[in-house]
């Protein structure tokens, strides 16, 4: 799978990781799939390959090898299972906001655990009431003391259920300078978890309810400054989340492939291999095209991630490719294997329900091309890709 974008060290971690995601996580998908239940072990075992630290420092105990290789990572991870995919993409996300807006302290205190696997972070943006909208949150911190206070409630947490320390942007005053950003440790008193609920797809992975009630948080734990929450929001979702999202889509866009190829020639018609019919070659060659496509747009955008360049609309293109091109595949797909395809014991139907998980987060489809008729018109707020670019470019970037 060499290609312009991958070095030699790239193609070892691929190796690596598509061993263990065979080894290790292929077996116990029929169980995840069955249970329906958190992850708990997996998510812990996953974590202590050291993966979790792959854009983080080796100051810090990290890989330091940059978003092309975390790609890699969540891409391989997400070929067996979206849902242990979307386990580390989430945990990046909780990355990201310590490396571009801890202190010194926070950043010694934290990264180390994440890199070798015993913390797993998250980010916790998206309330009840507001959505994707993030200046309508309504959960507070209310300063005391030494201390801040927090209350409401998030949803939709990537590893609400398995996570450490959670990101949680709140409002501390009005209008979009009325945001701020806490590290809250999960065993904190005022801070509980609504129960797990099991969702169409991606089975294993928890993405739930934080509730914060009188939660005391000390000073320490705030991330920069007050008013600093909706640039810790939005980088996490701009640089990590689409990257991350594109990731995922793209590893269940491979496994749509390779499931499909492997069908196509053990069923037979006519007496030949079902795909010497003309219809199913064509189908076949549409999902190829896509899924060429759709890497190329991927590695594109984080390569340019890892060299610091400007790649804001990379990344949303990326997304949106990613997402459209392997929700199309995975109908193509249905399509080849008619009734075949219907029934767990083949896994296109899984593929199909967890491809349409990663839609919505960081941004539907609707969003990523509003986003791009800015860019056309040239109406664009701004490079945040641009705006981070220090903190961003890896060992990737001189391999």
């Amino acid at each position: 799978m060499d290609n312009y974008f991958t070095t030699k060290r790239h193609e070892r971690l691929r190796e690596e990781v598509r061993a263990f995601a065979e080894a290790e996580v292929r077996p116990r998908v029929p169980e995840m799939e069955a249970s329906r239940t958190v992850q708990y072990e997996l998510s812990r075992l996953i974590a202590r390959q050291g993966w979790i630290g792959v854009t983080i420092s080796p100051e810090y105990g990290g890989m330091g090898l940059g978003h092309l290789a975390k790609t890699i990572i969540i891409e391989e991870l997400s070929r067996v299972s979206g849902a242990m995919g979307a386990m580390v993409q989430a945990s990046q996300l909780g990355v990201a906001k310590i490396v571009h807006f801890g202190n010194e302290d926070q950043k010694k205190a934290w990264l180390p655990a994440v890199s070798d696997g015993s913390c797993l972070p998250t980010i916790a943006v998206t309330e009840p009431q507001s959505g994707g909208h993030v200046l309508g949150m309504t959960a507070s911190a209310v300063r005391d003391g030494d201390d801040y206070i927090l209350n409401g409630r998030k949803v939709f947490v990537g590893n609400s259920h398995v996570g450490d320390l959670h990101g949680v942007v709140v409002r501390t005053g009005p209008g979009s300078t009325g945001l701020a950003a806490f590290l809250v440790e999960s065993d904190r008193p005022g801070f509980s978890l609504g129960p797990h609920r099991a969702a169409m797809g991606l089975h294993g992975f928890s993405f739930g309810e934080l509730i914060f009630d009188n939660c005391r948080v000390p000073v320490e734990n705030l991330l920069g400054a007050e008013g600093d929450g909706l640039a810790v929001a939005y980088s996490s979702s701009v640089l990590y989340g689409r990257a991350n999202l594109t990731a995922v889509s793209l590893g269940i866009h491979q496994a749509l492939m390779e499931e499909t190829s492997r069908f196509v020639a053990e069923q037979h018609r006519y007496g030949k291999p079902l795909y010497d019919l003309p219809s199913i070659k064509l189908k076949l060659g549409q999902m190829q095209s896509r899924l060429m496509t759709a890497r190329l747009a991927a590695y594109h955008a984080v390569h340019l991630l890892d060299q610091g360049l400007p790649c804001d609309a990379e990344l949303m293109n990326a997304k949106l490719i990613n997402v459209e091109y392997a929700l199309d595949s995975a109908r193509n797909a249905m399509e080849v294997h008619a009734a075949c395809g219907l029934y767990p014991d083949r896994p296109i139907e899984r593929y199909l329900r967890d491809a349409h998980h990663i839609f919505a987060p960081a941004g539907t489809s609707d969003v990523q091309l509003l986003r791009l008729g800015e860019v056309a018109l040239g109406m664009s707020k701004g490079q945040w890709s641009e705006r981070l670019a220090a903190a961003v470019v890896g060992a990737a970037a001189a391999s």
